[in-house]
């Protein structure tokens, strides 16, 4: 071994990138492998510019409300599509050089191109230029997930699209059909709905965002209808009946036709394992192709970590960035175990939505005696003042020790407000450690110390 440690990074997403930083901090000689753009799914065609374009969509809605707040504006307010992705585009570069910037900083060797293990310890890398062959010793494969395609879809078709696809039209579509009301179903829902287009989503759960609590997604599921949102639950896509120049038409259960400009399928991702070389070294996969590690982000190959999507744990952009971190630690000789009992799952719709831990039926399942306190943010000054009465906060506690085991939001900077029940999970702290800290007025986190004072049923402003 080389008297500094070789850590190559196959993959420059959120989970590769963070980790050849941290890897560079601690004095390793890193080199990054990366087939396309730095920053990866998340920071080209997933977090941020969706986030750009529900900034625009939430300046366009609020300006629509200029009469609430004591405002006019003259004429038809109408947005500028081609405006608000070239935006989105603006701000993913932005970030992206951002994180070049740091690799320079970090003396990162980047290498751009498709990389293979070919041997133990050999990364082969095809670049524009030929080959190239990085030595490592150790190694972390980062490689991520893409959008997840159903056999029955021809997605060469215009009509049909996936996440990446949509972040790359360039016209607004008058009708949009998608299939799947997770989060990704329902952030572009939203995004498309303010903007004018119609839309249908069909989903084959009996709630829209199915991994989130029953009473949130009625709630939810209740604004999106207002909205002029047409939901169809427990209802599954049997196939095409038609691909047409500018539409398309699906056939549903039942027997019905559904007919839209596009359609945007939503249904999870799979992951990128395929041709990296992983037969070289022996490395293990599941069924559905997502490498198999134990806590300490370690494969069945010596020397060899996988973080991120690919591994088939949470599919978030944190938890990558948090697997990233600790394989480092791991990489030069420490004894860290990825710790997954506080991850916040962030929707950024509106209203956003964000929950963390233990739901009040998850929690009865573990052995628990929950207790749930709520506020409706309704009863908020801050909440009223900026015109976001939308939602209510749900904290879930144990009866019997008072500990903290999760909460559901739906509300104005929830996606913010969700990290303090995060570290009271992390720290076990009871429900008495929040009530006894002091909440700025007005804020919309009163909110997270009224559902808290009303798990002990004495919340001062009771609102419910």
């Amino acid at each position: 071994m080389s008297e500094r440690t070789r850590i190559v990074v196959l993959g420059g997403g959120p989970g590769g990138y963070v980790a050849a930083i941290r890897a560079a901090q601690r004095g390793a000689e890193v080199t990054c492998v990366e087939k396309d753009l730095v920053g990866g799914t998340c920071l080209n065609r997933g977090c941020i510019p969706t986030k750009a374009l529900l900034g625009s969509v939430d300046a366009l809605h609020k300006a629509r409300e200029g009469d609430e707040f004591g405002f006019k504006i003259e004429g038809e307010i109408k947005p500028d599509f081609t405006r608000m992705y070239e935006r989105k585009d603006d701000v993913a570069r932005k970030m992206r050089e951002g994180v070049e910037g740091l690799f320079k900083r970090h003396k990162i060797k980047l290498v751009r191109g498709h990389g293979r293990i070919v041997a133990e310890g050999k990364v082969e890398v095809e670049t524009t230029d030929g080959k190239e062959t990085v030595e490592y010793d150790k190694l972390i494969i980062a490689t991520g997930s893409e959008p997840a395609q159903l056999p029955f879809f021809d997605f060469d078709q215009p009509t049909v699209l996936d996440s990446t696809d949509a972040l790359r039209l360039t016209e607004l579509p008058e009708t949009l059909l998608i299939i799947g009301a997770g989060v990704i179903g329902c952030e572009f829902a939203g995004i498309f709905s303010e903007l004018g287009t119609k839309i249908t989503m069909v989903e084959m759960m009996p709630q829209v965002l199915p991994l989130e609590d029953k009473r949130l997604a009625k709630q939810f599921q209740s604004i999106f209808k207002k909205r002029g949102i047409d939901i169809r639950l427990k209802t599954r896509v049997e196939g095409i009946a038609e691909y047409g120049e500018n539409f398309i038409t699906a056939n549903v259960e039942g027997g019905e036709q559904i007919t839209a400009e596009k359609m945007l399928v939503s249904i999870g991702r799979t992951p990128n394992s395929k041709n990296i070389g992983l037969e070289v070294l022996g490395i293990e996969t599941d069924q559905r192709g997502y490498i198999l590690v134990n806590e300490k982000l370690e494969t069945a190959a010596a020397n060899v970590y996988c973080v991120g999507d690919v591994n088939g744990g949470i599919q978030l952009a944190h938890v990558a960035s948090h697997e990233g971190l600790v394989a480092v630690e791991n990489c030069m000789g420490g004894d860290v175990k990825r710790d997954l009992r506080a991850v916040p799952s962030c929707i950024y719709t509106m209203p956003e939505i964000a929950s963390i831990g233990l739901t009040e039926d998850q929690a009865k399942d573990e052995g628990f005696k929950p207790v749930t306190g709520s506020f409706r943010m309704a009863g908020l000054g801050k909440a009223l003042a900026i015109g976001e009465d939308q939602g209510y906060i749900q904290i879930v506690a144990d009866e019997d020790t008072d500990r903290v085991l999760g909460a559901n939001m739906m509300g104005a900077h929830v996606t913010d407000l969700i990290h303090e029940i995060g570290l009271a999970i992390e720290q076990e702290l009871k429900v008495e450690d929040i009530i006894n800290m002091i909440h700025a007025h007005p804020t919309i986190a009163e909110g997270v110390l009224e559902a808290a004072e009303d798990v002990h049923g004495e919340a001062i402003h009771f609102f419910r």
